[in-house]
């Protein structure tokens, strides 16, 4: 309480001033019911003390009081008996030294009751020595304390990432951590679960023949690597909410990579574009009506975390991947999407880690996982065996299968030819003894 408390002055007459005026605030102040004075020694004059009487302060006043009363025992207790000599020739001194500093009379203070009363109660020196000395106790305490936390976060392993960009402001170094939590959060809210079940006319084997399809006019339009996740994304919460027929099914493709290209590229293809590459099998008006649809479905929601937003955040975690593992990362990760399978069972930030983790165990990246990556991802490395399993499966099938649209796509050479690699046979084997 900041209320400033008026001190009330004798004058050589030793009445008071302003009498009336006084009256009216210890009025109120009594009504507050913590009003509380201060004795002073007897023997001693009054004196002015223009510091204010905190709370603290009034506290320290009564340990001193307090503490003069008992003097005299404690050295006695003690068996000083040199100094009850001194106190004895020189009563003047020891009566000084006991007293300490004068305290006022008739000085009004406004404080908590259980602060004061803890006050009185407690000894001088406990307190004082609580303050000043640190125990034995609070300093391994604190040890400890330090010692858990470097055990949780080594944080000595963990590199910064991001060091290189802190002047790029493109980058938003300071809000890429809030990011990611962000993302981690909401990617429940739009990730599908099993729907297959629902679908009378539509199987998984159809969804991934739809996949390897767009793969291929993603490819021939030159799109954006996010626009391939993004219509995949649409794709699978449409048919969660809405069973279609075997026919409606490309239709849907078409329509769900439109809204994508219109999300994510500077450039959109045009419905005719995609009315011949679908060999004229649907008009432009189905195609604009059904795109409509999927709109209303969704109820516009398309900003979404898809797997790329987690891929481009975890590569870089890898700290300073190579062009070969960029690529062999993206690999995996498009194989993954096209499987139905691998899209209900994990999250996007779990296929997007177990990816990178299946790409450093083929290209023998020692150590496989590393602590900056397990801190980026969330994820420990036994969290991802299980997906990183699938997707190296699915890389060493890739090659015989008769969905070619993503290892056509990863065997050029501008590509690095990653699909050519040997899969990781040893994360089978470790996983399969496990």
């Amino acid at each position: 309480m900041d209320a400033r408390v008026v001190v009330p002055q004798q004058d050589r007459g030793g009445k008071l001033k302003n009498e009336a005026a006084q009256q009216r605030n210890r009025r109120v102040l009594g009504d507050i019911g913590n009003v509380e004075a201060v004795q002073v020694v007897e023997g001693k004059p009054h004196a002015h003390i223009s510091r204010p009487i905190t709370r603290r302060y009034h506290a320290q006043l009564l340990a001193k009081a307090k503490a003069a009363s008992e003097n005299n025992e404690n050295l006695v207790a003690q068996g000083f008996e040199d100094k009850v000599a001194v106190n004895k020739k020189f009563p003047a001194k020891a009566q000084k030294k006991a007293v300490g500093k004068r305290i006022p009379e008739d000085v009004v203070v406004i404080s908590d009751d259980n602060e004061v009363e803890n006050a009185k109660t407690t000894n001088p020196r406990e307190r004082s020595s609580r303050r000043e000395v640190k125990t034995l106790t609070s300093i391994l305490t604190a040890r400890s304390k330090a010692a858990s936390e470097l055990s949780i976060k080594p944080k000595g392993l963990i590199v910064d990432v991001d060091a290189a960009d802190v002047d790029d402001e493109l980058a938003v170094v300071e809000y890429l951590d809030d990011l990611y939590k962000f993302y981690k959060l909401t990617e429940d809210e739009s990730r599908v679960h099993d729907y297959m079940g629902s679908q009378k006319d539509v199987n998984s084997k159809m969804r991934s023949i739809l996949i390897d399809w767009l793969m291929d006019v993603h490819k021939r339009f030159e799109l954006m690597p996010e626009t391939i996740y993004l219509t995949v994304n649409i794709i699978d919460r449409y048919l969660s909410m809405k069973n279609i027929s075997r026919k409606e099914l490309q239709l849907v493709g078409i329509s769900s990579m439109i809204i994508a290209c219109k999300y994510e590229e500077v450039w959109v293809p045009q419905v005719n574009d995609f009315i011949c590459l679908s060999d004229y099998a649907y008009t432009g008006n189905q195609i604009l009506v059904m795109e409509k649809e999927i709109l209303q479905k969704l109820e516009w929601y398309l900003t979404v975390p898809t797997p790329y937003v987690f891929l481009v955040r975890y590569i870089k975690a890898s700290v300073s991947p190579d062009q070969e593992m960029e690529n062999l990362v993206f690999f995996l990760a498009e194989l993954g999407i096209m499987q139905y399978p691998t899209v209900i069972l994990y999250s996007p930030s779990m296929l997007a880690a177990a990816a990178v983790y299946a790409a450093r165990c083929t290209l023998n990246k020692i150590p496989f996982w590393s602590e900056t990556l397990k801190h980026h991802t969330g994820y420990s490395e036994e969290q991802l065996r299980d997906c990183s399993k699938l997707l190296v499966q699915f890389h060493l099938n890739a090659a015989g299968s008769n969905l070619q649209a993503v290892y056509r796509k990863f065997s050029r050479p501008d590509r690095g030819a990653v699909a050519y690699l040997t899969p990781a046979k040893n994360l089978l084997a470790q996983c399969s003894s496990n």
